[in-house]
């Protein structure tokens, strides 16, 4: 697309479209969700954290509530390794964070929403957050309902 952007000179202009927002139901109804958005911005914080860690060692939990049928409370990794983070302007479909004896989480990326950040006296607890719909109307059938976090805690030296 050509436009003219200076007084006596043509600039190419190169616009780029929007990022369809994602149909999610409410009952009968239906609404638009910019999940692509949200799942870049996320990622984004999430690459910079673990470019931070990297080397140390974490403590990785998740509980699904009454939903679910395991809870993992502080699994350490020690010295932590990254993989799937690396390369252009694609989004990782799944990262691995590696400890030490092969231990491993894998993070699958498709629902993440956001990541928050919390400080407390002894330790930093970060939330990674996916979303898969509301209520009896998910996104993704096979993966659990509504909100989940997965929490990653570095403890204070």
């Amino acid at each position: 697309m050509k436009g003219q952007m200076a007084l006596f000179e043509e600039v190419k202009v190169e616009v780029e479209k929007p990022e369809p927002p994602t149909m999610v139901r409410i009952g009968k109804r239906e609404a638009r969700v910019p999940l692509y958005k949200k799942r870049r911005e996320a990622l984004e914080k999430l690459k910079a954290l673990l470019a931070e860690l990297e080397g140390k060692d974490i403590y990785v939990g998740f509980c699904n509530g009454a939903r679910g049928h395991f809870w993992i409370n502080n699994l350490k990794l020690a010295r932590l390794k990254v993989d799937g983070l690396t390369g252009g302007d694609k989004l990782p479909s799944v990262v691995v964070l590696w400890g030490r004896n092969d231990t491993c989480v894998r993070i699958f990326t498709e629902r993440v929403v956001s990541l928050r950040q919390q400080d407390y006296q002894g330790y930093t607890l970060w939330l990674l957050d996916f979303w898969n719909g509301w209520g009896e109307h998910p996104i993704d059938p096979y993966r659990p309902l509504g909100y989940t976090s997965l929490d990653i805690v570095r403890f204070k030296d």
